[in-house]
């Protein structure tokens, strides 16, 4: 069984032991807006919708919950405050309680995230440079300044993917991915904490204040067994193991690239692009090389001896959303409302091409900079419009948007194959692939061939490799994502779209200066 809990639901896939996936579900969680940089959820919340989505997809497998014999969480990174019985600690202005998780959306720490990247201590090394604030230290920072009352309840902190875990062994590990990639932990190092830098950040007490080991666990151990309450509240049993988690995104790229390995030396030469909400590009290789403004590099926080390295856009989808909501044609971002916007875009470029709307121009951080300029406050641009209002104006705007969405995973992979890498391949998972204008994009933009796996839920599956690799149903995590990989369907750019989008790309690298020399005279 994997789980996954994104921004907006928790997935649960129950899988065969060869990765065929027999029934999947989904559960929505609640998510609570307070102000543009604030977004908080309640946990008990997100548990229950991922035992609803266990049993759902149970039912769909029309499994016997016996036969389920691990099982694995994933969950965005974000931050969980408990006290010391395991009771939730309010994390929000309002003081309840219900309201204990940061999301990791939420942007309230941008002046802690600073704070830590004036330091220019050691542990900026492996996250490019510069403190995101979607990373944990500011957001725990933020939280013993503003809400002291609640650092002095808190016992227990956790990622959601550890918290998850949990949850449901009462085990206190932590993943090495969680805190070796959210955390500042030094993986690689034999202390991984540098304690001197805690302190510096005004955090000395972080250690026992969160109830965090000295030591990681590695991806994929075995975790332990269910509870008695914990197997009730999800409908399996007590002999279900379960796997250390990961970051969401970590487990679309376990799916995708974990079953390249056996090819090493040419693993530098391939990312996954997890998108949805926003995105994540993923690359693994055998050495671990810092490049500025790039997340990693990061050891073992997909497979034990590869090294990791992250970049992003903070909004992918919730741009395209936010242009739905925004434009006087548009409204709610319903998937219907997307489809249809969609086939309009293809009716006219039918007519017009790929230079459909070739003067309108959009930079897509509205919601900063995650990758690879490390700008949380950097703010998204449109250039070229009109009076037009229309649903063909709208069109034509959610067009170049998803263009320049594409040109910034382009200026992402531009960066990181000035590094260790040569990526030529593109391995895409999550909702995007169900966005026919993005996903040809991505290959047409970038100029790379882009896989489209062949599982329905690449994300899901990565969990069920963890699960299994637990269980002990293969004997190892790299052997169980090679003996239950699905393969993909690769779709080569068009070389007719390659100046076009040539073009496009030189007007994106000026606009970004443009934008530069415009903040700087503000």
């Amino acid at each position: 069984m994997g789980v996954d809990v994104g921004t907006g639901s928790a997935r649960a896939g129950v899988f065969s032991g060869d990765g065929k996936l027999l029934g999947r579900h989904e559960s929505s969680i609640v998510m609570r807006r307070t102000g543009a940089d604030f977004a908080e959820h309640d946990s008990a919340q997100i548990w229950s919708a991922v035992c609803a989505a266990v049993r759902g997809a149970l039912a769909e497998a029309g499994a016997d919950p016996a036969s389920v014999i691990g099982i694995g969480f994933d969950a965005t990174c974000s931050l969980v405050v408990r006290d010391a019985e395991g009771e939730p600690v309010t994390v929000s202005d309002d003081g309840e309680d219900r309201w204990d998780t940061i999301v990791w959306l939420d942007h309230r720490a941008i002046a802690e995230a600073q704070e830590c990247t004036d330091t220019g201590h050691e542990v900026l090394d492996n996250i490019g440079g510069v403190m995101s604030p979607e990373m944990e230290i500011p957001k725990l920072m933020w939280l013993k300044r503003h809400l002291p009352q609640s650092w002095a309840r808190a016992g227990q902190i956790f990622d959601l993917a550890d918290f998850l875990s949990w949850k449901a062994t009462g085990s206190p590990a932590r993943s090495q991915c969680t805190l070796a990639t959210k955390w500042t932990f030094l993986a690689h190092r034999p202390e991984g904490w540098r304690r001197d830098f805690l302190e510096r950040v005004g955090l000395p007490d972080l250690l026992e204040r969160a109830g965090l080991p000295d030591r990681a666990t590695p991806v994929g151990a075995d975790l332990g067994p269910l509870t008695a309450e914990a197997a009730g509240e999800l409908g399996l049993t007590t002999a279900c193991r379960v796997g250390a988690g990961v970051v969401d995104a970590y487990a679309g790229a376990l799916a995708t690239l974990g079953p390249l390995t056996a090819d090493a030396a040419g693993m530098n030469r391939h990312c996954a692009l997890i998108a949805g909400t926003s995105s994540c590009v993923m690359a693994m290789s055998t050495t671990g090389t810092p490049i500025k403004g790039i997340w990693g590099p990061h050891l073992g926080t997909i497979l034990a001896g590869f090294w990791q390295m992250e970049g992003g856009q903070s909004a992918s989808g919730a741009l395209l959303d936010h242009i739905l909501q925004w434009h006087g044609a548009g409204g709610e971002p319903t998937a219907e409302r997307h489809r249809m916007v969609c086939e309009r875009v293809l009716e006219l470029q039918r007519v017009e091409g790929n230079g459909l709307a070739r003067r309108l121009h959009v930079l897509p951080d509205f919601h900063g900079n995650r990758a690879p300029l490390a700008d949380p406050r950097a703010l998204g641009v449109i250039s070229g419009l009109t009076l037009d209002s229309d649903f063909d104006s709208l069109c034509r705007l959610y067009w170049r948007s998803c263009v320049g969405i594409a040109l910034g995973i382009r200026h992402i992979l531009e960066v990181l194959n000035s590094g260790p890498y040569a990526i030529d391949t593109i391995h895409v998972v999550g909702g995007h692939t169900k966005n026919p204008l993005l996903f040809r994009l991505y290959a047409d933009a970038t100029g790379c061939t882009v896989i489209e796996p062949s599982t329905p839920d690449a994300t899901l599956l990565g969990m069920a490799m963890i699960a299994a690799s637990a269980a002990g149903l293969h004997p190892s995590l790299e052997q169980a994502c090679r003996a239950m990989q699905q393969g993909g369907t690769a779709h080569r750019p068009d070389p007719a779209a390659r100046d076009q989008f040539d073009r496009d790309y030189r007007i994106f690298l000026e606009m970004l200066q443009q934008r530069q020399i415009l903040d700087a005279m503000g």
